[in-house]
């Protein structure tokens, strides 16, 4: 989960999981009207740094850290039965309750061990029903919301001795890509068409970079195209390190040469200079 430092110049240092809500539909501050001081996933440091600020800034100091007044209320006292997770909240008032307890944890009847996150929230509220005997109370069925979270960025499986060209892939760094994406909502409101429109715009700042001769905006455009093509192929219903994998054992044993800077397999150049040699 990602934490926020904002800075509203002139009136406060703060704190937000989700600046949207609580600068500009909260407190009524445009983008623009405020700044982000410093963003990131470790909430002591957040907590310990949005106090620094605060006094670097001569503004009033909080007196209780930011980590100590989002844990966990610890109010859920879900009820699992074998079959059942029970909330003890009306389906209208599901989502807030499971905000502020992200991080709480419990475990079935039959050993699975569920823990509230950013991640999962959607699914749950999507797929809680209203009790049947109390309409205070909502429930999930256990079996389905396993199934979700054990199918969720399932890890790739670790290569086999036997394909040792797959030890240099990384599952992690694209699960992390892909729970990154998941958090900022680009799976449930983007779709193909929209990261392929920003696929051509990390292109062409990858382009701006090799004629401007940066070296640092080229590394940094290769890692938001390989971001792009990540959220590309899962919204595609695929996965990048198949997709990698499938590209890798088709030209593995390829043969070419190379032809004004470029590879070119040896039917392709055949091709062309059949081509060519027709036309003259």
């Amino acid at each position: 989960m990602t934490y926020y430092i904002y800075h509203i110049p002139g009136q406060k240092v703060g704190v937000t999981r989700d600046l949207y809500k609580r600068v500009t539909q909260q407190q009524g501050y445009a983008e623009g009207e405020y700044e982000v001081l410093f963003e990131g996933e470790d909430i002591d440091e957040v907590s310990r740094l949005e106090v620094e600020l605060q006094k670097s800034y001569n503004y009033p100091v909080e007196t209780q850290l930011y980590k100590d007044l989002i844990k966990p209320k610890n109010n859920m006292r879900v009820n699992p039965t074998e079959q059942t997770t029970t909330f003890p909240f009306p389906l209208n008032k599901l989502k807030g309750n499971l905000m502020d307890n992200i991080g709480y944890s419990w475990v079935t009847p039959q050993g699975y061990r569920f823990t509230i996150t950013a991640q999962n929230t959607k699914w749950l509220i999507d797929n809680a029903i209203t009790s049947r005997f109390n309409a205070q109370r909502c429930f999930v069925y256990n079996k389905a919301f396993h199934e979700f979270e054990s199918n969720s960025f399932k890890p790739v499986p670790a290569p086999e001795a036997s394909t040792p060209e797959r030890s240099w892939l990384n599952p992690e760094t694209f699960n992390l890509i892909r729970a990154w994406a998941h958090e900022r909502g680009i799976y449930d409101k983007g779709d193909v068409k929209t990261q392929f429109a920003k696929l051509v715009e990390e292109v062409g700042e990858l382009a701006k970079a090799i004629l401007e001769e940066d070296q640092n905006e080229f590394c940094d455009a290769i890692g938001d195209i390989v971001v792009v093509l990540t959220n590309l192929a899962h919204l595609g219903n695929d996965r990048i390190e198949e997709c990698i994998m499938d590209a890798y054992k088709e030209i593995k044993n390829r043969k070419g040469s190379m032809q004004n800077g470029t590879f070119v397999k040896d039917d392709t150049y055949s091709k062309v200079l059949e081509t060519k040699t027709n036309t003259l």
